[in-house]
C-alpha cells in the first residue's frame, strides 16, 4: 500500500464497514482516517458522524468519494469530515492530504469542490429561500420587501478583506495561492483564515467553503 510505503505514515488497521471503522477509532486512535461513503452496514456518513463525536478521541476523517455517484458529500461534511477526495486522486496527492489535515487543516478535490459543494448549497438557499417568503407571507408583505435570500448574521462580522480571502478558500486555493493572488504575505493569510473561522463558526475550510456557497459569495 503506497501509504505504508511512507516514512512518516503508518498503517494501523483497515476495515470492511462502518462498524468496524468506528471500533477501529475507539481501539487504535488513528490520527486519521480514510473513509469510503459508500459501506456494508453503517455507511461512512453515520461512521464519521461517531467517530467525531467519540470524546477525547482527535481523528480526522477524509471521505473518498466517486463524483457521478456520490450524492452525500454534505451530509459528510456536517457530520464531520475534515474533507474529501476522489478515488482516482493521484498518490502524491492522496499523501500530501492525509499529511494536511493531520496537522488540522481541511482539503477539498479541487476537481469536485465547486459541483459538489455549489449543487448541495442550491438546494439549500433554496429551501433558506421558502422560508423567506413563508415569513413575508406570514407577515402580509412581499417578498421583494423583505431580504431577498437568507444570509448567515455572521457574515457581517468578516471585514473586505478577509470576504475576499474566503472566496479565494472557495475556490480551493492554498494559502500560498491566495497570498500571491491578492499581493500579502503568507502569515497574513494565515491570520485571515483563522480570524475567518472563528467569526463563521466554522471547524476547517471545508465548512468555510459550505458557508461561502450558501450565502452566494461564490
Amino acid at each position: 500500500m503506497v501509504i505504508g510505503s511512507q516514512p512518516d505514515l503508518e498503517v494501523v488497521g483497515q476495515a470492511g464497514d462502518g462498524n468496524q471503522a468506528v471500533e477501529m477509532a475507539e481501539r487504535e486512535h488513528p490520527d486519521v482516517m480514510l473513509m469510503d461513503v459508500r459501506m456494508p452496514g453503517m455507511d461512512g456518513i453515520e461512521a464519521t458522524r461517531r467517530i467525531t463525536s467519540l470524546k477525547e478521541n482527535m481523528t480526522r476523517v477524509i471521505i473518498l468519494t466517486t463524483f457521478d455517484l456520490d450524492e452525500y458529500v454534505m451530509s459528510a461534511i456536517n457530520a464531520g469530515a475534515s474533507g474529501f477526495l476522489l478515488k482516482d486522486t493521484e498518490p502524491e496527492t492522496l499523501l500530501g492530504s492525509i499529511r494536511t489535515v493531520y496537522q488540522g487543516n481541511a482539503i477539498i478535490a479541487p476537481s469536485a469542490t465547486k459541483r459538489l459543494i455549489e449543487k448541495m448549497s442550491r438546494e439549500s438557499r433554496e429551501n433558506r429561500d421558502d422560508a423567506v417568503r413563508q415569513s413575508a407571507s406570514a407577515r402580509h408583505s412581499s417578498p421583494e420587501e423583505t431580504q431577498s435570500f437568507y444570509r448567515d448574521p455572521e457574515l457581517d462580522l468578516l471585514t473586505d478583506r478577509e470576504r475576499e480571502v474566503l472566496v479565494e478558500i472557495a475556490h480551493g486555493l492554498s494559502n500560498q495561492e491566495i497570498a500571491d493572488k491578492l499581493f500579502i504575505g503568507l502569515p497574513t493569510v494565515k491570520t485571515h483564515v483563522a480570524h475567518i473561522l472563528a467569526k463563521i463558526n466554522a471547524r476547517d475550510r471545508v465548512q468555510a467553503v459550505v458557508f461561502a456557497y450558501e450565502n452566494r459569495l461564490v
